[in-house]
């Protein structure tokens, strides 16, 4: 389980702010008349907000194969 945290962190990191981030656009943003998807709901931005935030924080991930090919 450590080596998991260890290897994810920054996707893990990306997920946490995310989430955070999700909640923050529906407290202050959100949807008025609540016929919106996402925002109609603190659940449903937050785990849309998480999973954008692990995909942008994968982007920027460095391959090893990459490393050794570049030496």
């Amino acid at each position: 389980m450590k080596n998991i945290v260890i290897k994810y962190k920054l996707e893990l990191i990306g997920v946490a702010l995310g989430s955070i981030a999700g909640w923050g656009y529906w407290y202050f943003v959100g949807c008025a008349s609540g016929t919106c998807a996402i925002t109609s709901s603190p659940v449903n931005s937050s785990l849309y907000g998480a999973m954008m935030g692990g995909i942008l924080a994968s982007m920027f991930r460095k391959d090893k194969k990459e490393e050794k090919s570049k030496q």
